[in-house]
Formats: C-alpha cells, structure tokens, sequence
C-alpha cells in the first residue's frame, strides 16, 4: 500500500480522554467522534489506553459477562441493564479503559497495521510518537477503503 493511501487511512486530530473523565461524558466524545473508542491519556498527554464500545458494554455488564459465551439465561433487557448499572456513568473511564491495547509508533508500516487488524482484532490502532503521545488512529474500516482502493486500481 502506498504512503499516501496510509496517510488517507490515518485519521488525525482524534480527540482523547483523560482518565478521570467521567463515563457518560466520555460516550458523548466517542458518539461525536464517529470512531468506535477513543485514545485515553495521561495528565502528561501520554496514551494509556483505549476507551470505547467494547469498554462501555464492560461497564454495564457485571464482570463476568465477558466471560460467557451465551447470554441467554440473563432474563434482563438491556434497559433494565442500564437502570441497573446507572450509576457507572460517573465513574471515570480508568476504571474501564483497556490499558493493554495495541498501539503502533511513528515508522509502522501497512504489513504491521494488517497484521495488528487480523490478528488482535480491533477496530481502532492509535499511532504514538516518540513520546507516547497519540498523533492519529487508523480504523479498521478505513484501513479496509484504503485496501480495497489499491486492491481495485482506485488509489
């Protein structure tokens, strides 16, 4: 893939989340942002971890939730979830990030991103400077587009 379908992938001035950003503000940023989770940060600026779809569904669900494989027997609907769980909306997202996410620096490559998207997964790959601080995300789908666009002759 060339640089410059890389460059259109790479979505830039992501906003980010500070750790003891509440919850419930933090899923306003993340629904305006159009991205599935956002980058979270330290008071330094430096990128600790990712907070987004995946994280909110975590928070509302006990903690084992995510270790079922089968829901069928919770004869809750997710609004009574969320009545439930309410107050987890003023918690600050540290509480909830994913503080082992991957993460690419400055020189990654297509073959790394490819690779980071089958392997682990995800949906969103922050980009980190020299420093730690986030300069950009590559989503999924748009690392997709910019395949698909090479892969077709429409780069």
């Amino acid at each position: 893939m060339s640089p410059d379908a890389l460059k259109r992938a790479l979505v830039r001035e992501v906003p980010t989340l500070a750790g003891d950003r509440e919850v419930g503000d933090a899923v306003h940023e993340i629904v305006a942002s159009g991205l599935p989770a956002l980058p979270v940060v330290d008071d330094r600026g430096r990128f600790v971890g990712l907070f987004g779809e995946r994280e909110l569904i975590g928070a509302l669900f006990p903690g084992y939730f995510g270790e079922l494989r089968s829901a069928a027997f919770v004869p809750h609907s997710i609004d009574e979830v969320i009545e439930r769980r309410l107050e987890c909306r003023r918690d600050p997202v540290s509480r909830y990030a994913n503080t082992e996410p991957t993460a690419a620096g400055p020189d990654f490559s297509d073959a790394q991103l490819a690779e980071t998207f089958l392997h682990h997964r995800v949906l969103i790959v922050p980009i980190l400077d020299e420093d730690g601080r986030v300069t950009g995300v590559v989503t999924r789908s748009d690392f997709f587009r910019a395949l698909a666009d090479r892969l077709t002759g429409r780069e």
